[in-house]
């Protein structure tokens, strides 16, 4: 049998309801609360954790190899000695495909997930907290621990390539300088850009999460999608059908390098994942209200 709340708005429960005088939908399960709770996971200490640490780890590794070498293709690598801004740069471009893909599906797949998986669902939801609230606290505070770990990762690498390489102008794999202030600015588009790229990660993450009982199913699900994408990206016979994949897009940040910022690519990129994101969220929210609770 499902397991429902009472209430789905903000009133308090009128009298001769059963439920308790006072009780107000607005004061179930706080954001601060579900922050916290999600905070003192393992896993989100463990994934900031890591975030923090690469960039020193790829400071290291520079300093014990020395500077890259050109390799005959002009990339990021080549310049990411030349200092902070490039290094961040640098680090943010070995993380787009694979690490950051993985934090934001930890955080986004692992929330309700986790919850069924303890046997803990049916008792928030008894609390009474509403499904609707309930699947909202969560994805709000999934996705702003997301969007934290997706920034962290290059203002640390800013601090660990000031510490390393020091401060300059940004130099392009292809040649010419950007000043240190127009390359801040572009950061910020760079850095606005892969969080919009990694909604579609997080939006079936979440799916996912309201679906299994399996944390690491969720988590595997999201990860695996993105790998068999990149795969069929590689499949030129595909022609204009890879334009539909969504991570084809991913990287069209790095059109923000240019001289003249190219907006085509990372627009193509942010209304595609907007539009999947919409559907696997409503999908989510769907899913959810119909689901039998049994754990």
């Amino acid at each position: 049998m499902s397991t429902t709340a009472p209430f789905d708005g903000d009133q308090s429960a009128p009298a001769g309801t059963g439920a308790s005088p006072g009780y107000a939908v607005r004061r179930t399960l706080p954001l601060r609360v579900e922050a916290v709770r999600q905070f003192r996971r393992r896993r989100t200490l463990v994934a900031f954790g890591i975030l923090l640490v690469l960039p020193w780890v790829l400071v290291g590794a520079f300093k014990i190899g020395g500077d890259p070498g050109p390799d005959g293709v002009p990339s990021l690598v080549d310049v990411a000695t030349a200092g902070a801004l490039n290094f961040a740069l640098f680090a943010l471009f070995v993380s787009t495909g694979f690490l950051l893909v993985v934090a934001v599906a930890l955080f986004c797949g692992d929330t309700v997930a986790s919850e069924a998986n303890w046997s803990s669902l049916r008792y928030l939801l008894a609390a009474p907290v509403p499904r609707g609230r309930l699947l909202r606290q969560k994805l709000v505070v999934a996705l702003s621990y997301a969007v934290t770990a997706v920034v962290s990762l290059p203002l640390m690498a800013l601090v660990a390539g000031m510490v390393g390489f020091g401060w300059s102008d940004v130099e392009l794999p292809t040649g010419g300088t950007f000043p240190a202030s127009t390359a801040l600015g572009r950061m910020a588009v760079i850095i606005g850009y892969s969080l919009i790229a990694q909604l579609v990660v997080a939006a079936l993450a979440f799916l996912l999460s309201v679906t299994t009982d399996s944390p690491l199913g969720a988590v595997g699900g999201a990860v695996g999608l993105v790998i068999v994408s990149n795969i069929l990206d590689a499949v030129t016979a595909l022609g204009s059908w890879r334009d539909f994949l969504p991570t084809h897009w991913m990287y069209s940040w790095m059109d923000a390098l240019q001289p003249q910022i190219q907006w085509a690519g990372m627009a193509k990129g942010a209304s595609l994942s907007f539009a999947y994101a919409a559907v696997l969220f409503a999908l989510a929210f769907r899913r959810f209200r119909n689901r039998d609770i049994v754990s």
